[in-house]
């Protein structure tokens, strides 16, 4: 599902991935695991594609058999669409846009139907305990709502691979267990993709 080889890469001079070796299989829920500046965040986007090693072509990444490291700009970001879906601590929904509009950009990005997309955003707003909040906006809605919705949100274009960096770290822990609750259920098992989760370590 996932394979990586001889990943580097510095920040100035100090080295956070050295040469960093990975094969997760499909259907694994992975952790990754350490104290601040370990490299979790900086691994995580360039196994997103988020942001590249720096030792030229001397590298791999491969995410469902494809090779992405010679992809152009405009292949990345259509690979990023159709096939991650991304999780992250601050929610980053829009504003300006409901729930159930949150939900559905991917999808209407990957030029999906709205009448499909919107079935299927209204399916997973309905399964994380939302369907009476989907016309409201993330200021009307609590931080676990609205971590709820970027859930549903990473869904909607069915994931090959789902990147969660800390997604409950900005939530109470009462919360953070019911989302963690949530999305492992979904994940597992109904869309059991590639699940990986970014914890930090105290």
């Amino acid at each position: 599902m996932i394979i990586t080889k001889n990943i580097h890469k510095y920040y100035g001079e100090v080295q956070v991935l050295k040469g960093l070796d990975l094969h997760i299989k499909k259907g694994e829920v992975v952790a990754i695991v350490g104290p601040s500046g370990a490299g979790k965040t900086t691994l995580l986007q360039i196994l997103g594609t988020l942001d590249t090693p720096e030792n030229g072509q001397d590298f791999e990444l491969k995410i469902n058999n494809i090779s992405l490291k010679n992809l152009s700009d405009k292949e990345l970001s259509s690979f990023r669409n159709n096939h991650i879906g991304f999780i992250f601590q601050f929610h980053q929904l829009l504003p300006e846009f409901t729930a159930l509009e949150n939900v559905c950009i991917p999808a209407f990005i990957a030029k999906k139907s709205k009448k499909e997309t919107e079935v299927r955003a209204k399916e997973l707003l309905n399964f994380l305990g939302l369907s009476h909040r989907i016309h409201h906006k993330p200021s009307e809605l609590s931080g676990g709502e609205q971590q709820r919705v970027a859930v549903a949100r990473a869904l909607i274009n069915k994931p090959a691979v789902i990147f969660a960096d800390e997604p409950s770290g900005n939530l109470d822990s009462e919360s953070a267990k019911n989302l963690h609750e949530l999305f492992l259920n979904f994940v597992i098992n109904l869309a059991k993709p590639l699940f990986l989760l970014h914890i930090m370590k105290n």
